[in-house]
């Protein structure tokens, strides 16, 4: 599967941050409303810890969302639409952490729930209790989660 650059939420993405709701990486413009962004296709979201999510102190918890908005800066405070929330996933170091954020781990891999679009996709970030200090994650929508691999990137 070649993974196409326009599908791509975030590619080794800071999620670094302080206690809060934050856009990551990314937007797709869908170009307008839509009720099937996959044109008749089943699409996938897929979230991967490209590098461990840590705080520098304290445990905490991330939680990420699939949400469209009528604007390009997504909305932070609730008013975007969410399509897709994770768990909400423990930050501390690599010992305490939920394993999905360490170091290659998957975050999520579902398939989009059907629903209307608003015109821009993105990814939201919001950290809970404490600083997470650092981190990365890629995050892209795909049509085959199945044959979907994680890969280093290309040089």
């Amino acid at each position: 599967m070649i993974l196409d650059e326009r599908n791509e939420f975030a590619d080794a993405v800071s999620v670094a941050g302080s206690a809060g709701t934050a856009l990551i990486g990314d937007v797709i413009d869908l170009g307008g409303t839509s009720q099937d962004i996959g044109n008749g296709q089943p699409l996938y979201l897929v979230i991967q810890t490209d590098t461990e999510i840590i705080t520098g102190g304290s445990a905490g918890t991330i939680q990420f969302t699939l949400a469209s908005d009528a604007s390009a800066s997504i909305a932070t405070d609730g008013t975007a639409t969410a399509h897709f929330v994770s768990a909400s996933l423990v930050t501390d170091d690599a010992a305490a952490n939920s394993a999905a954020l360490n170091a290659g781990g998957v975050i999520a891999a579902v398939a989009l729930p059907q629903g209307t679009y608003e015109r821009y996709l993105g990814i939201l970030a919001t950290i809970g209790t404490t600083t997470v200090t650092a981190g990365k994650i890629n995050a892209f929508l795909t049509t085959d989660v199945a044959k979907w691999v994680a890969t280093a990137d290309a040089i």
